[in-house]
């Protein structure tokens, strides 16, 4: 035993030494995807009877694994929605997982439970949403947004008794994000997208709704607007959308999930106009709110409508509605059970930092995005797409086709310099392939951009 607990020290020392590494160094390495063949030949077996030793299952990850992945905090990496955890995040990442605090009830978890708690009313004041509103960190925005859309179906039902037979039908833009799809199909929800080129207005959203039948029109209980697309960073009509939920009596669902960073900069905010009325929002705090994957969160005008949803029976659960067990418990608020406790490294982040170097940290990318706009301008081989939103810049190299763009792709990734992917375009005369950035890492310096766009000549 005594033995056990020395390499256990040993291994938690070369643990430890790789973490400080790796969040104290800036020159990390972009990798690039290996076959699984080849990290098989490389590797070899790892699960074996008698296992091959943590020394040397940890030396494999490092030495082989790690080069094979694309660290998301690279200030490079710009493709899709990046991230870039917070040191004190990361470091708290660790002492979250060591605590092994069960995030569920009260009972069990309450000190980290009212860490996220504290986190949880500072995201809902950035919201304008009032104070009796409130939330929980989910896994993401896939299960934030699943989480509101079953609670605004729930409350549906709950109004008529004839609705708990009935498909429910919703309605989103065609901007919105590819798991809205997805949850409908897991829902078992009809979905009718509002053709847009640019941000979903109050005024599509009525026409679309007006052309449904009196029996679809019966069956819509939710809109979904999405502020800040994953594409492009555009912004619903928040507004317009939220005079036509209120009118038509819909439970409004704002997915905030990439762009409710933004409501930390006095120069954005006023974009959001309309999210304060909305029933929930999704925000994702592992995006731009700089903290570790995988964190998301859901927040809801009526916590009381989302429990009664979510909360889960059974007789092993009785003891967590004890009198001497009361407290929040997050489990009843989305659709989860088992949870870790996704917000403290959020919570540590901002009691570390405080929240005016996170608004410092947000600024950073919006400028970003306003500096790579006047290079695009500035050089002759490429041109906007469109005008920057948020973070996001669309544009295209001239003359390219849309092999170039991949081919591009894979050069800067296989060179270890950058991952930047190309994206689809969709307007009403055709889709065109085209190239994306999105800033989320303070990092990331002009000089990173001007040799991106150099890349392309």
């Amino acid at each position: 035993m005594h033995n056990i607990d020395m390499d256990l020290i040993a291994m938690t020392m070369d643990v430890m030494k790789y973490v400080i590494h790796r969040i104290t160094h800036t020159d990390i390495k972009i990798g690039s995807p290996q076959k699984e063949s080849l990290l098989k030949e490389e590797v070899g077996e790892t699960i074996t009877p008698k296992g091959i030793g943590g020394e040397r299952a940890f030396q494999l990850f490092k030495e082989v694994l790690v080069p094979a992945t694309v660290p998301i905090d690279h200030p490079r990496h710009l493709a899709f929605v990046p991230a870039s955890p917070t040191r004190a995040s990361i470091m708290f990442d660790l002492v979250t997982a060591a605590s092994s605090i069960h995030g569920s009830y009260w009972m069990e978890g309450a000190g980290g439970i009212f860490c996220e708690m504290e986190a949880m009313r500072w995201l809902v004041s950035i919201t304008g949403l009032p104070a009796s509103a409130f939330g929980v960190f989910t896994s993401g925005g896939t299960a934030a947004n699943l989480s509101a859309l079953v609670t605004a179906r729930h409350h549906w039902r709950s109004i008529k008794e004839e609705r708990k037979s009935l498909r429910g039908l919703m309605i989103t833009s065609t901007g919105a994000h590819s798991s809205v799809e997805a949850m409908a199909r897991v829902m078992d929800v009809e979905l009718k997208e509002v053709f847009c080129e640019e941000d979903m207005k109050g005024s599509e959203l009525q026409k679309c709704f007006d052309a449904l039948s009196a029996e679809e029109q019966e069956r819509t209980f939710a809109v979904i607007a999405t502020a800040g697309t994953t594409n492009a960073g555009i912004i619903d009509d928040l507004q317009g959308i939220a005079d036509v939920c209120k009118e038509k009596g819909l439970w409004l669902h704002v997915d905030a999930a990439y762009g409710g960073g933004a409501l930390l900069s006095p120069k954005t905010k006023p974009l959001f106009v309309g999210i304060e009325r909305s029933d929930s929002i999704t925000i994702d705090p592992h995006k731009w709110f700089f903290s570790p994957y995988d964190c998301g969160a859901v927040i809801y005008r009526n916590p009381k409508l989302a429990k009664a949803a979510h909360t889960q029976e059974g007789s092993y659960l009785d003891i967590f509605q004890d009198e001497g067990s009361r407290g929040f418990n997050p489990s009843e608020y989305q659709i989860q059970l088992t949870r870790r406790l996704r917000g403290l490294p959020l919570w540590f982040s901002l009691a570390t930092h405080g929240t005016d170097r996170y608004r410092q940290a947000v600024e950073k990318g919006l400028e970003m995005a306003e500096i790579s706009q006047q290079l695009i301008h500035s050089m002759d081989h490429v041109e906007m797409v469109r005008p920057i939103a948020l973070s996001c810049v669309l544009f295209r190299r001239k003359g390219w086709n849309p092999d170039d763009y991949t081919r591009w792709t894979y050069d800067n990734h296989k060179k270890g310099y950058a991952l930047v992917a190309p994206t689809q375009w969709k307007t009403k005369q055709g889709s065109e392939r085209i190239a994306r950035f999105c800033f989320i890492n303070p990092d990331t310096t002009k000089e990173d951009i001007v040799g991106i766009l150099e890349s392309m000549k």
